[in-house]
């Protein structure tokens, strides 16, 4: 408790959240804050957030009933995905092809937690093979990658078997990158990004983010990068 600042590296959501509250109460400095952690932890707080700061995002729904859910479903069109409002590494993301597979999946979410009945809902966004996530820490976009989607899955988790790949930063990515960051309230991230069409489709801002094959895959420092950023928090 002697130290100014604090790099929270929890992977539990929930531990890491109630420390950063109780180091902040005894006004401790926190890399990411707790406010900043509970917007990151729940991905319809965090949709609202970049939807605010006009940051593009895939078209998403919230429903609290199955036959709410399925309405919206009808709405969004098929396929759409469905994840859980707080979960990482892909864990209960499922894809869903068509209105049975859909009540069916619905209707197994009825008898879990309450937290899994508040049915978050996007749109499928057409994109290559792979997603983006780059990492942002403070006013700065230090490294990015290309996650390719395993064999037989069309999700791009590392945690499920996702290949990491050196991605460069350009301008557009460097620019969204940093307002996702901003608009969550600033710290350090890992935001994951998706190529369409239209541009680049911010879809998750991470916390808590892991760096290992990001580290393998681009060469940069991110722990020193990391450090030196809650040391430059420390001084202020």
């Amino acid at each position: 408790m002697d130290a100014d600042v604090f790099l929270q590296r929890c992977i539990s959501f929930f531990r890491a959240v109630h420390i950063a509250a109780t180091l902040e109460s005894s006004r401790k400095t926190v890399v990411n804050s707790y406010p900043t952690m509970s917007i990151c932890g729940n991905k319809l707080l965090s949709s609202l957030r970049l939807s605010q700061a006009g940051i593009p995002t895939p078209r998403t729904m919230l429903a609290f009933t199955e036959e709410a859910a399925l309405s919206a479903l009808n709405k969004l069109g098929y396929p759409a995905i469905i994840k859980p409002v707080v979960g990482s590494w892909g864990r209960l993301v499922a894809q869903i092809n068509d209105p049975s597979t859909a009540r069916s999946l619905i209707e197994a979410r009825e008898y879990m937690h309450p937290i899994q009945q508040v049915y978050y809902l996007q749109e499928k966004i057409k994109r290559p093979e792979r997603d983006i996530r780059s990492y942002v820490i403070g006013d700065e976009a230090v490294a990015a990658i290309y996650r390719n989607a395993p064999t037989e899955d069309w999700r791009t988790n590392t945690a499920l078997g996702g290949h990491a790949e050196n991605c460069k930063i350009t301008p557009d990515l460097a620019e969204i990158s940093i307002k996702a960051a901003e608009a969550v309230g600033g710290g350090a991230f890992g935001v994951d990004l998706m190529e369409t069409e239209n541009g680049l489709v911010v879809h998750e801002v991470n916390h808590t983010t892991e760096f290992k094959n990001t580290v393998k895959a681009t060469g940069i420092d991110i722990p020193g990068k990391l450090l030196d950023y809650a040391i430059s928090r420390a001084k202020k």
